[in-house]
């Protein structure tokens, strides 16, 4: 890497736990780092998200890992709940690409990475909305692996794991919920942010993987 030129990423839901590791992971590795919150760029407003990426002298990576929650059981869920978090994972997903595959398509290279989830191969109780963002996530990633690789730009989804974070310590601090999530877990552990962030760091050093899915826990599920 060239320390005069330093490789830029903007990782969305920067406020995040995974957000902020992988930020702490590419700026040991030299990266120069942008990574805004909801208040600084909304990734469900198309003028935000172009504003800020404005500002970027070049963009090497686009980590989309902005989410939020609305569970409910489907009779309970309200069209916002539905609607709001497909907006934030896939609505927002799909701007931001679109923004910044502008700016990658320019410079004739560039990596965007999606946050996924294991909900989207096997969408859990009470998480329609987030199962469908996520699954959607999927195909997005797909698409524009597809559609932009002769332009050199890569694109993959990384499904990190059920993490040990701010947003799930409720349901991990009760005693039976953490042993029924370890138990579908054949390795009995959860994944780290520390870990998810080392992955997703190293898999940008892989210039020929791209439109690929990758799962870094260890439950097991058959692929439908």
């Amino acid at each position: 890497m060239n320390s005069a030129t330093p490789s830029i990423a903007l990782i969305t839901g920067g406020r995040g736990a995974l957000a902020t590791a992988i930020r702490q992971e590419l700026e040991s590795s030299g990266w120069t780092v942008w990574s805004p919150g909801h208040q600084e760029m909304d990734v469900t407003q198309l003028a935000d998200i172009e504003g800020y990426i404005r500002e970027l002298p070049k963009l090497d990576l686009l980590v989309h890992a902005a989410g939020q929650t609305r569970d409910q059981l489907m009779l309970k869920m309200t069209e916002a709940d539905f609607n709001e978090v497909l907006a934030v994972h896939l609505k927002g997903a799909f701007l931001c690409s679109q923004v910044a595959l502008k700016r990658m398509v320019r410079q004739n290279a560039g990596h965007i990475l999606h946050i996924g989830s294991f909900s989207a191969i096997r969408a859990p109780h009470g998480q329609a909305n987030y199962a469908s963002a996520k699954a959607g996530l999927i195909a997005l990633t797909q698409s524009i692996a597809l559609e932009y690789g002769k332009h050199g730009i890569r694109a993959n989804c990384v499904l990190p794991g059920f993490l040990e974070t701010p947003m799930t310590k409720t349901l991990l601090e009760a005693e039976a919920s953490r042993e029924a999530i370890l138990q579908h877990h054949a390795l009995g552990r959860l994944n780290t942010v520390t870990d998810a962030a080392r992955f997703i760091a190293f898999l940008h050093t892989m210039p020929h993987v791209s439109g690929q899915v990758f799962q870094l826990d260890s439950r097991v599920s058959a692929w439908t």
